[in-house]
Order: structure tokens, then sequence, then C-alpha cells
């Protein structure tokens, strides 16, 4: 797989369409004018601690460039799922392999049911943001899970030429839960505190709520008979360890006047919560909160 193109080339775009990029591949990415603007001009800067450098990309604002890829990375928000997808639909080859890389966990079956075809789901381990247009700044981690389907393994290639380790994964919906757990005990505290992740959890009484948080969406999936591997409280734990200095996502999109993606996040384990019977008033506090400061944010 040679020829990619990135839709949505945010911080998560721009992360793993310059790995492959720097690897050799043929890589367009798709996204905001500002930032296509700004790597046509000088390429696409990349920021790691092991090097700060530019890279050459192709880059454009249009749908249309996703012309014959043969694997399409797809990277935009959650809420914008089905109106990318409509609008990439009309450009995509048959044989193009087409990989959700998203937060949340259902937005590979909903980008499937608007193109009418497989899409795979992966889980997206980095810490990385956009410190200004066409400027990707990387802080740590950079692995991935991808679900299992015919390409998977020429997927995988790709990437771990690249310098990005990737596990083809026979449960990737228990591995989206994982990361949804994480995401859910993290993202909005970080974003109402505006806080990254080591100082968050020096808060009093934070980590008690984060408890909370992960033990309600637990019960969520297990009344939703979903098994979610590992040990989820200590894997939330490590994340403020490794990633002291990370604010979420959630935290950037509202420091920022953007509308998050909690709807996704904490919104989805109240609503299989409300379905299911289970009590979620933990995560529904805080989905409240952000949704509260998201209005106030675009008065």
């Amino acid at each position: 797989m040679n020829k990619i193109a990135v839709m949505g080339a945010g911080a998560i775009g721009c992360y793993y369409g310059g790995m492959l990029a720097r690897a050799g591949r043929d890589v367009t990415l798709i996204g905001r004018p500002t930032h296509v603007e700004a790597i046509r001009r000088a390429g696409l800067r990349f920021e790691t601690k092991a090097f700060d450098e530019r890279v050459r990309v192709h880059a454009s604002s249009e749908p249309q460039a996703v012309h014959g890829a043969e694997l399409i990375l797809f990277c935009v928000k959650s809420q914008d799922t089905e109106s990318a997808g409509r609008a990439l639909a009309p450009h995509v080859a048959l044989e193009a392999a087409i990989v959700s890389m998203q937060n949340g966990v259902d937005n590979a079956e909903r980008l499937a049911a608007v193109l009418g075809r497989e899409v795979i789901p992966a889980v997206v381990y980095v810490a990385v943001e956009m410190a200004g247009p066409g400027h990707v700044r990387h802080h740590g981690r950079s692995e991935l899970a991808i679900g299992r389907a015919a390409v998977s393994e020429a997927i995988a290639a790709a990437f771990v030429a690249a310098g990005v380790p990737v596990e083809i994964s026979e449960n990737v919906i228990g591995v989206l839960w994982a990361k949804l757990v994480v995401n859910c005990a993290y993202n909005a505290l970080s974003a109402i505190t505006q806080l990254p992740y080591g100082r968050l959890v020096e808060g009093a009484g934070i980590p008690a709520v984060m408890r909370d948080v992960v033990e309600e969406c637990l019960d969520v999936a297990r009344a939703a008979r979903i098994e979610i591997p590992g040990d989820m409280h200590k894997a939330t734990e490590r994340i403020a360890q490794t990633m002291p200095g990370q604010f979420s996502s959630t935290a950037q999109d509202l420091a920022r006047g953007k509308k998050t993606e909690i709807d996704h996040l904490n919104g989805v384990v109240v609503r299989k919560g409300e379905a299911l019977g289970v009590p979620t008033p933990a995560n529904r506090m805080l989905v409240a909160l952000v949704k509260l400061l998201e209005g106030a944010k675009n008065r």
C-alpha cells in the first residue's frame, strides 16, 4: 500500500500520515484550509522528542483528493462521521481499504453504513496535538490496534515499516471500549479543569471520581456483554504516569471554542446505561458540565 489518503488531517491524521510519509509512502492529507496552506507552503512540521523536521506530503481541503488511494485513514471527529463519509463516498476506489482511527466505539459501524462497505476499526494510542497551522507535536506513544480483516496484515506491515507498532486484534470492540473507559476518566475532567493528566490526578478527590467513572463504564460494558481486556482501574492510573503533560483532546477542543466529542465518549456510556438500566451518575454529570462549558464558549 503506497498511495495513502488521510481524511481529517488534525493531530491524529497528521501524526500517522506524517510517519507513513517519512517512510516513503505517497501521502495526501485532507484537512482545514489553514493547515493545508501551511503544509503546501513549507511541508508538514513534524515535532517529536527525537526529531523536528519538515515532511513533504500532498495536502488538500477537498474530499476528492482521496481518488486513487489504496488506503484511507479516516480521522475526523466523531460528530462529523456521517457528513464526512457522505462527502468521501463518490471518490473512494472500490479496492481501497478504509480504517477508522477515531475516538468512540461505533464510528466504524456508522461510517460503514454511510459508505455501504467494510470499514476496519482501529484503536489509537498516541499523545499528540496541532501546535499551529501545519505543525504537529508528538508527546508520547504511537501504537495501534486494528480489527481483523482480509487486508489487516498489509495495513499493519505499512505501519510497522514506518515505525508504528501495530496489533491485529480479534476483540477490537473490547479494545475500543478499553480506550473509551480511559477517555471517560480523563477527557472531561481535563477539559473542565484545563489541566494536564499529571496535575489533574493530584487534585483532592479526583482519583476517587475517576474510579467512579471507570466503574460505571465497566458496569455498562458488563451489561452489554462486552469483554474489556485487562484491569481498567490500573490502566487508567498508568496514563497519568506515562503522559503527565498531556491535555485531553476534549480539553484542546474546548480551549479552542470547538464542539467536543463528549457525546461520543461519556455520552455513549450514559445512553447505553439508560438503555440497559445501569445508572451512570458520574458520567452524566461530566457530560452536563462539558456541555455547559461548550455553551459558554460559544456565546
